[in-house]
């Protein structure tokens, strides 16, 4: 259990998982390797917005609502992912999602319209929805040296992923914005073989998943509190990454290049920062503050000059990886729910802030100008602050007792991340 913050002869989480990261089964890299894939498709679109925008002769806000399609398919596919993963088997759930993804990322190259590409994302992020809700239950059931080892992979590549998004999306988006959804396909459809050659079926639950089972997850204060401020702070989140690379207006390879160094930082607070902080000060307390320097960082992001709009931008990524981290422990482990189902209501709540950020922001430059997004997603992170500080007494239910995320015995993907 966590010790109490500050407590010393605490074991450092990284450093127990750290020694059996390697040594794991082929199955265990296949699904990690397919997970790194699944996290770039997220950011993979950000340098090449303005060039989608310019090819399909379409606005800002309308390019806006590949994000928005993508997680709001993504929101309500949490309560369906449980459902069919206790009923096909973790495997089988993978390789659907990735099937998924393989044809719709395909098909958003081929798009000849926004209305075509934000349907094509639609299906991609269903697809999505299915594999990364499973991969993390199917690493740890599959892992070799224990599950702490086994978190602190998915983790990683979920870093991996985010950080190198942007960068294949530059790299390939320079020639055609078409090119980086192809990559994507390819790349897919070489983790669908992966897995189908060395992923064995996982054992499947007693009980299957009820579709309800999430919703009434969320009857619980401490979990309901975590995806209420989870919400807030995903609108945050999801600003800087959907609305930000129009302010930017860079070359795809800068703006690859801006965000690359984004998802370094985010991976490097997730894995390796957030549990020393926490070990130190507690989950709350590095929650809270992290969530109001997130804020006080966007205000430098929207109202500064280019340079620090883009320091702005990388600066992001630290804060959002400790606020990652913290708020998949909480969801995780505040409740007494079990923990695919305390995830899929999380989750169903958070994506959908994930999905309105990306349209709401050009909307609001449209009405007003480009700097107030940005204070609008200040005052939202500001807000899961004062939530998490209200309901401070529902959220340390279990907080401070708390493993961290790569001590877990069981789990399935919060995907934060």
């Amino acid at each position: 259990m966590r010790a109490e913050p500050g407590e010393a002869g605490r074991e450092d989480p990284f450093d127990e998982g750290a020694s059996g990261l390697l040594h794991q089964p082929k199955a265990v890299w296949a699904t990690a390797g397919a997970s790194v894939v699944a996290f770039m498709g997220i950011g993979l679109v950000d340098p090449i917005l303005p060039s989608i925008a310019k090819g399909l002769d379409a606005s800002a806000s309308q390019v806006s609502l590949l994000f928005t399609s993508y997680f709001l398919i993504t929101a309500v596919a949490m309560l369906l992912t449980g459902w069919v993963s206790s009923r096909i088997g973790g495997r089988a759930t993978l390789l659907v999602g990735l099937a998924l993804v393989v044809v719709f990322a395909g098909l958003s190259g081929t798009s000849s319209s926004v209305a075509e590409l934000v349907g094509f994302r639609a299906g991609w992020g269903l697809g999505n929805a299915l594999f990364v809700s499973t991969a993390l239950a199917v690493i740890v059931g599959a892992a070799a040296g224990g599950s702490a080892a086994a978190i602190l992979l998915y983790e990683s590549a979920l870093g991996l992923g985010m950080a190198c998004g942007p960068l294949l999306g530059a790299l390939l988006g320079d020639a055609s914005w078409r090119y980086p959804f192809f990559g994507t396909a390819a790349l897919m459809a070489i983790g669908f073989v992966c897995i189908t050659a060395f992923l064995k079926e996982q054992p499947r639950p007693a009980r299957k998943t009820s579709l309800l089972d999430p919703i009434r997850a969320l009857g619980h204060g401490g979990l309901a509190s975590a995806a209420a401020a989870a919400f807030f702070y995903n609108y945050a989140f999801f600003t800087v990454l959907a609305f930000t690379p129009f302010v930017l207006d860079m070359s795809p390879y800068r703006s690859g290049a801006v965000f690359f160094a984004w998802g370094l930082l985010l991976a490097v607070f997730s894995v390796l920062v957030a549990p020393r902080l926490q070990a130190r000060f507690g989950s709350l307390r590095v929650l809270g503050g992290s969530l109001v320097l997130l804020a006080a960082d966007l205000v430098v992001l929207g109202y500064g000059n280019h340079t620090a709009a883009v320091a702005g931008t990388v600066v992001s990524g630290a804060f959002i990886g400790l606020n990652n981290t913290v708020f998949t422990e909480l969801a995780l482990g505040v409740s007494d729910a079990p923990r695919p189902v305390a995830s899929a209501g999380y989750n169903f709540v958070r994506w959908f802030a994930a999905a309105a950020a990306p349209f709401l922001a050009p909307k609001i430059e449209e009405w007003t100008n480009v700097h107030v997004p940005f204070l609008v997603a200040a005052g939202a992170a500001v807000t899961g602050a004062v939530v998490v500080g209200v309901r401070r007494t529902a959220l340390s239910h279990r907080a401070e007792e708390l493993r961290p995320a790569h001590a877990t015995e069981d789990g399935v993907g919060v995907f934060a991340n």
